[in-house]
């Protein structure tokens, strides 16, 4: 078992965008992968992408954005968007207001962008 207090997880920035990586292979999870997501207020939806696995997110605060298979959904706090694999899919933060998410993904799933081999997130070792 192990325990990751959120004061010492480890943090990663991408713009607009700050991951902070809790549960993952590095801190001993085995077969899920749980990060807490930060996007600021006014991120772009524009980073279309996909993933090999199925992707959960659930909003804790504000709102985001997601594109989902061409449409726009609006998510608000305790919203949950499952994303399936292989479908491009992208979020913002169209608010004045940071939106905080929680995003879980199995153990080995791997994020696909355009021009790009595909990669397991630094927030998923």
């Amino acid at each position: 078992m192990a325990v990751i207090k959120g004061s010492s997880a480890p943090a990663f920035a991408v713009p607009h965008v700050t991951a902070l990586g809790l549960a993952a292979p590095s801190r001993g999870a085995s077969e899920t992968c749980a990060w807490r997501f930060t996007f600021a207020p006014g991120a772009p939806t524009d980073t279309t992408h996909m993933v090999d696995r199925e992707e959960i997110f659930v909003v804790l605060s504000g709102g985001v954005t997601a594109r989902l298979e061409g449409a726009e959904h609006l998510l608000v706090a305790g919203d949950a968007l499952i994303v399936p694999p292989h479908t491009p899919f992208a979020l913002g933060n169209p608010n004045d207001e940071p939106a905080e998410l929680v995003a879980v993904l199995p153990v080995g799933g791997q994020a696909i962008m355009q021009d790009m081999e595909p990669f397991v997130p630094p927030w998923a070792r």
